[in-house]
């Protein structure tokens, strides 16, 4: 496994994230805990969580499985770098989501309790909130912080000038403040290239995609599934929407004798901006699996080929749009 710094901090985090969104709803408990316990024998070091995840208003229950895993001790919990989130809604009261200081307070200390652990590596903000001011934001992370209840500071689905927001009031506290950006990115959603990756790269936040595979659209989603996620009708209408471009997918990946989840993977690992893209696997076999992108090289020929088949944005903001 190769590892990186996460950002411009000096914590070094594994190539792929292990995701844990399927924990609970998809995957049982047991599962989860294989699940977890073999991307550690492989050399995976960061998983990813948040604090609605489960989908029951205020239970947590991804959360509680990650905590019932760390309390069976054997370095669990010491050999992981650990991120959740906060923003959603963990209630019905008015101050039960988003991101005031009071919520962020009672969401941090809750999420320390079901995780059964002292404090939380990666604290990342689920989704920019408009309504309150970046110095009540700023002033509750850094309490956290001073608290040992928190380490880094994160974001998710944060556009380019909300990160620049974020780091300029940041700067004008004294404080570290955002060392990565948790955003969709994927051959086939490339909208993040305009001004979040250039705002990433220009403050030193590490990229962590989520939906490398598109939902299913860039593994294979042309196969037909009588169940599952490629049988989603959803997804179904998106395979119709991109159909010639997923067809020259398919064809690509059948030429170079990979899965095509695996080339989108690649695909990402070969991107300069992007530190470790989400995997969210139901299964064990479905994890073990994955392992193959970190020894798939994409020739510039291949990338090439890629960029023509998802062309995406026109490059970074403006030279994509203007002269």
């Amino acid at each position: 496994m190769e590892y990186v710094h996460l950002g411009r901090s000096g914590l070094k985090v594994s190539r792929l994230c292990l995701g844990t969104m399927n924990f609970g709803p998809e995957t049982t408990e047991a599962e989860s805990g294989l699940i977890m316990d073999q991307a550690l024998e492989l050399g995976i070091n960061f998983f990813d969580t948040a604090d609605v995840y489960g989908w029951e208003v205020g239970e947590g229950i991804t959360e509680q499985i990650l905590g019932r895993w760390f309390a069976q001790g054997g370095g669990r919990r010491e050999k992981v770098v650990l991120a959740t989130k906060v923003f959603g809604r963990m209630g019905d009261w008015p101050n039960q989501s988003r991101l005031s200081a009071r919520h962020i307070k009672q969401a941090c200390d809750a999420s320390l309790r079901r995780l059964q652990t002292e404090s939380i590596d990666l604290y990342q903000m689920h989704h920019v909130d408009r309504q309150t001011p970046w110095e009540e934001i700023w002033q509750a992370m850094e309490q956290l912080v001073r608290e040992g209840k928190v380490l880094y500071v994160g974001s998710s689905n944060f556009a380019g000038w909300h990160l620049a927001q974020a780091q300029e009031m940041a700067r004008h506290r004294n404080f570290f403040g955002l060392v990565s950006e948790q955003s969709l990115y994927n051959l086939n959603d490339r909208m993040i290239e305009l001004e979040v990756i250039p705002a990433c790269e220009a403050y030193g936040i590490g990229l962590i995609p989520w939906s490398p595979v598109g939902r299913g659209l860039l593994a294979g989603a042309l196969k037909p599934a009588a169940s599952g996620r490629r049988a989603d009708e959803d997804l179904r209408k998106t395979v119709e929407k991109y159909r010639p471009r997923l067809e020259a997918y398919d064809t690509l990946c059948r030429d170079l004798g990979e899965e095509p989840a695996h080339v989108a993977l690649a695909w990402l690992l070969h991107q300069p901006a992007v530190t470790s893209p989400i995997i969210g696997p139901r299964t064990l076999d479905q994890l073990k699996g994955t392992m193959r992108v970190l020894e798939l090289s994409l020739s510039s020929e291949t990338l090439t080929r890629l960029d023509e088949i998802f062309p995406g944005p026109g490059g970074q903001a403006p030279e994509a749009y203007a002269w």
